[in-house]
């Protein structure tokens, strides 16, 4: 496959949507990076039917691109090697998705980083720039875009991110290069912003909406949004996938959710059972990723259900005080005693020690 096929497979998986779970970062007690931890990640996560993978986000931590961690292309690396890995052996195309961050210099220069690596696209990440204004961000974007097709993102403030206008989402639909946005303002009134402006854009048929509201994973995949335009024309979107921290637990799950989550969307009625469904998603999602000392133990959580597989060797995280909340393993075992079938667990042991093998 050629490079402009290439980037034509991936429109198009963007566009018909997928599972992309939103990758932990995998190290040892020490805090160094377990490479065959992380390989064996990427294995689960394609195994388990993941169209895409985004790596260099909020769940691998941003801390590594710190200069005395220096962990942001030695992860990168890896997962281009696990995909292209997968592609020779099965035939298939897997979306590539690098986590690209911090002012404009920083973010011109990982997404340089991330293309030489043969990544697809860049999420691109708001948080952290008080000092910018949506002017500035605008920008920012435009030239990003002229490095790799952009995922826009948009971040809830209790993680870092901030509240943004109907205005800014409207022109960040025109820049040429957007491929798809991300919103996980985990609000409703934030989530019709996006969704409005993308519905009206020109550039509709090009953006394609994923989830990041892991409190809202199921109702999101499930719902039609429209919104008649000055014409009098009614547009119609929905978000076509999802980009999800909560997604990279129980993935082969999630996969087989996700495919009756796409077919029941197609439908003229939804069956009452989704909607019970999405409760319970909602329920482990609180667990995973400790709503009650908001989101504190987010990614520790994330990586105590991977140790509990055996897929990570302990929920260590690159600063040592980021930990499981009081409580938080006690919620944990809740929802796995509560909804036994959501879980992956006899897929991940069956197939482990082929994930782990050199």
């Amino acid at each position: 496959m050629n490079a402009e096929e290439r980037r034509n497979a991936v429109r198009r998986i963007l566009k018909e949507g997928t599972v992309i779970p939103a990758c932990p970062l995998a190290i040892t007690e020490e805090r160094r990076f377990d490479e065959r931890r992380q390989r064996a990640l990427f294995r689960y996560y394609l195994a388990a039917g993941a169209g895409g993978l985004a790596v260099a986000v909020h769940t691998t931590q941003f801390a590594i691109r710190r200069p005395d961690v220096n962990l942001f292309e030695p992860v990168l690396r890896v997962a281009a090697e696990e995909v292209e890995a997968f592609e020779r052996r099965t035939g298939k195309t897997v979306v590539k998705c690098a986590g690209v961050c911090g002012p404009t210099e920083q973010a011109l220069r990982e997404a340089h980083a991330a293309r030489e690596l043969g990544f697809d696209a860049a999420l691109l990440s708001p948080g952290g720039l008080a000092s910018y204004g949506e002017d500035d961000l605008i920008e920012r974007t435009k030239m990003v875009a002229g490095i790799l097709p952009v995922i826009g993102f948009y971040l809830q403030p209790s993680v870092g991110g901030r509240i943004f206008t109907f205005d800014y989402w409207r022109r960040f639909c025109e820049i040429e290069g957007v491929c798809a946005i991300k919103c996980a303002s985990f609000n409703r009134y934030q989530t019709l912003d996006v969704v409005r402006a993308a519905a009206l854009s020109p550039r509709r048929d090009d953006i394609a909406l994923f989830t990041g509201n892991d409190d809202n994973i199921v109702v999101d995949l499930l719902t039609p949004y429209e919104f008649t335009d000055g014409h009098g024309e009614v547009r119609s979107v929905r978000f076509v996938g999802g980009l999800l921290g909560h997604w990279a637990v129980w993935t082969k799950k999630v996969c087989e959710i996700y495919g009756m989550l796409r077919a029941a969307a197609g439908r003229e009625t939804i069956p009452r059972e989704l909607l019970t469904l999405a409760a319970q998603v909602t329920d482990c999602n609180s667990a995973f990723f400790d709503t009650a000392h908001n989101f504190r133990g987010c990614i520790a959580g994330v990586h105590e259900v991977l140790r509990r597989q055996g897929l990570m060797r302990g929920i260590w995280c690159l600063d040592p005080a980021e930990t499981l909340s009081p409580g938080q393993a006690e919620e944990i075992d809740r929802v796995y005693r509560t909804y036994p079938d959501l879980n992956d667990d006899d897929f991940v042991a069956e197939h482990l020690a082929e994930w782990l093998a050199d």
